[in-house]
């Protein structure tokens, strides 16, 4: 997917949660493309992404549906997959990582400093963040070297929001938006020192809490 195609993924996800597509509504390619201002090629993979993500389910006959969900359906999913997470990142720590484990993580924390040095936050760095956060996560879960851990954050991640790629950015809110992504940049930085330093436990607990700046600290954004 390029990034062209990400970000029509997430403006779409961003009207989802927004309530502009109401839960169950059906969507159609060129009713969206022409809202966003896009053609119907980046719309249709967007579509099969937010499908995979839970977000839409396919209609009856053709085309998809915005999915029925609750807050508390989402808040769940989303501790779910910092349990998960942080259960794949103690079994890391406490193993040790591979220097290519290391330079993989630090690749993805180096490219958070670039986007956070700036001062700002641009649009343009918005498919930037989403790709290297979901990087960063990806590494972690795939270094743990278990398949139950790794098949249990993939079947959690079709549900809404769920998934370490679902963030969701409000591009009309920069400012509170990139208040959280420094965040989300300390605790990369944490999670990496505390797997460094063989902390089990510590990052375990890191992850949990990592998983849930969306929604625990979006007050403090404001």
């Amino acid at each position: 997917m390029s990034n062209n195609d990400k970000s029509v993924a997430s403006r779409l996800r961003k009207l989802i949660e927004d309530g502009h597509y109401p839960q169950g509504e059906r969507l159609g390619e060129e009713a969206v493309a022409e809202r966003l201002g896009v053609s119907r090629t980046p719309v249709r993979l967007a579509f099969r992404s937010l499908e995979q993500e839970g977000l839409l389910q396919r209609a009856e006959k053709r085309g998809y549906r915005v999915r029925q969900f609750t807050e508390a359906d989402i808040r769940c999913a989303v501790e779910v997959r910092g349990v998960l997470e942080g259960l794949a990142a103690r079994r890391l720590a406490e193993r040790g990582m591979t220097d290519e484990q290391r330079h993989d993580l630090i690749l993805w924390i180096q490219k958070g400093r670039d986007v956070i040095g700036k001062g700002a936050l641009q649009e343009e760095d918005i498919d930037s963040w989403i790709e290297l956060n979901y990087r960063f996560h990806e590494k972690i879960v795939s270094s743990a070297d278990s398949s139950v851990i790794g098949d249990a954050i993939a079947r959690n991640n079709h549900l809404p929001f769920a998934a370490a790629a679902s963030i969701v950015i409000d591009e009309n809110d920069l400012a509170s938006e990139f208040k959280k992504l420094q965040l989300a940049q300390l605790h990369h930085e944490l999670i990496f020192q505390a797997l460094e330093s063989g902390e089990g436990a510590r990052v375990e607990m890191l992850m949990r809490e990592h998983a849930l700046i969306g929604i625990r600290y979006q007050a403090f954004f404001r």
